[in-house]
């Protein structure tokens, strides 16, 4: 398979990532839809996919993810993943992690080739990674208001 470049991002484009995940789609036509999502389960793109089906997509993604990673804490010493696979009846699930805080899950048709899939996959997160990083959140208040006057 010949790789193909892909075009670098500028930090100065849009935030809006669904373009990624529609070229993602464009390339490897077997994939169904495609979701970028924090680590936490907030969805922060989607392509493929309606706002409702694609928020739960997220949070199924992030709880997959969640579970290898405690199983590699458990199992592997180390709780990084590099990707969850799920081969259902007539689908198959990829998930990957995509940059800190930030993962991109893929639901492809039941005969994708997986090492297409995954490969793109990996091609679209090393060349973006930075843009797809998700910011930590901040630390929540205490909700304790200062009463010193």
């Amino acid at each position: 398979m010949k790789e193909r470049p892909l075009s670098a991002v500028s930090p100065n484009q849009s935030q809006d990532l669904a373009w990624l995940l529609r070229g993602l789609g464009e390339e490897v036509p077997v994939i169904r839809g495609s979701v970028l999502l924090s680590s936490d389960g907030m969805l922060k793109a989607s392509d493929g996919f309606d706002r409702a089906t694609a928020e739960q997509f997220a949070a199924l993604a992030s709880g997959l993810f969640s579970i290898a990673r405690s199983a590699g804490t458990k199992f592997d010493g180390s709780n990084d993943v590099r990707q969850v696979v799920a081969e259902l009846k007539e689908s198959q699930l990829f998930i990957a992690w995509a940059g800190f805080n930030s993962v991109l899950a893929v639901l492809a048709r039941s005969d994708a080739d997986p090492a297409v899939v995954g490969f793109e996959m990996a091609r679209l997160i090393k060349s973006v990674r930075p843009f797809l990083d998700t910011a930590a959140r901040p630390a929540a208040a205490t909700g304790r208001a200062d009463r010193s006057l």
